[in-house]
């Protein structure tokens, strides 16, 4: 397979690695982006966790929560440009797809799509979508949506940038007032920053520890060839625990505080107010994750619209 500049551009922008390495990785991998990240992990070239890169699918994600803090869902809606996100229609639109998502039973975007919108029991959601579309006249997609219903605390949301980025978080406890509201939100608000993949190490699968071991052990071979293989097994152990402190929630340092972790943070908090406090469950959703946009040359565009 041809590896092509953007192939070895869009690696570099997912790992860091340098230009030489990524063309030499893509080669050994056949162009397979995933294995080429693998590639250059084993190599000490790339960081555990992708770069994001550029995200180029526009749109927003939002969020409703009930009156008493128990029900809560987050959606994200796309749109083709950062101009129709930044709409007050669009935006408008994207909270009623939010508040339908918040009293929906639906498990699936398919079942979602299908049940009857709210705002005209006429209309399917995937209806009203294509009314909306032919209103704002740009395509748009309700990509995903989630919904937390807390049964013994509550649920706290934040948004970030204008929608970039949004995060759901229950906490369990038996008092729900300003105080622990004011925990939550610092809690949503590390979710966002840093993103982590689990609450805590508890919650990680043995199959991704596994995974990463491999990846490690190739890494600390090649780095140290001629250490011996016990030398070796601590050595992984050593940077799987540190690797985990970065994806797990609890054990990660808290924004707000360095010299905390966001579970010391939490117990801190929780006896100060007097009260026990536990994070039971988040959701965060990036515009965009994982989508990449249609890039297309201008000229040719416009040739094609023209029909030439």
């Amino acid at each position: 397979m041809a590896i092509t500049a953007s192939m070895v551009k869009e690696l570099r922008e997912m790992t860091g690695a340098g230009m030489m390495d990524c063309k030499k990785a893509l080669a050994a991998t056949e162009g397979d982006m995933d294995k080429a990240v693998e590639f250059l992990r084993e190599k000490g070239l790339a960081a555990a966790e992708k770069k994001a890169g550029r995200i180029a699918a526009e749109g927003i994600v939002a969020t409703n929560i009930s009156a008493d803090s128990k029900v809560a869902s987050i959606v994200e809606v796309n749109s083709e440009t950062d101009f129709v996100a930044k709409n007050e229609k669009f935006q408008a639109y994207v909270a009623e797809v939010a508040a339908q998502a918040a009293s929906t039973n639906a498990t699936t975007i398919e079942a979602f799509l299908d049940e009857a919108w709210a705002g005209d029991t006429t209309k399917t959601v995937k209806e009203a979508l294509a009314a909306q579309i032919a209103v704002i006249g740009e395509n748009m997609n309700i990509r995903r949506f989630d919904k937390i219903v807390a049964e013994n605390g509550f649920v706290e949301s934040y948004i970030h940038a204008g929608g970039r980025v949004g995060v759901l978080v229950e906490l369990e406890t038996p008092v729900v007032n300003d105080q622990t509201k004011a925990v939550a939100k610092d809690v949503a608000m590390q979710i966002a920053a840093i993103s982590p993949k689990y609450i805590s190490s508890a919650d990680v699968p043995e199959d991704y520890k596994e995974h990463e071991k491999e990846i490690l052990k190739a890494q600390a071979i090649n780095e140290n060839p001629d250490k011996p293989e016990n030398i070796i097994e601590k050595m992984i152990i050593g940077r799987l625990n540190k690797e985990l402190k970065e994806v797990c929630l609890l054990e990660q340092a808290f924004v707000k505080d360095e010299d905390l972790t966001v579970k010391k943070y939490v117990e801190n908090a929780a006896k100060e107010i007097g009260t026990t406090i536990v994070v039971k469950k988040f959701v965060r959703f990036e515009t965009g994750e994982g989508l990449e946009k249609k890039n297309e040359d201008f000229a040719a565009e416009v040739a094609a619209q023209m029909g030439k």
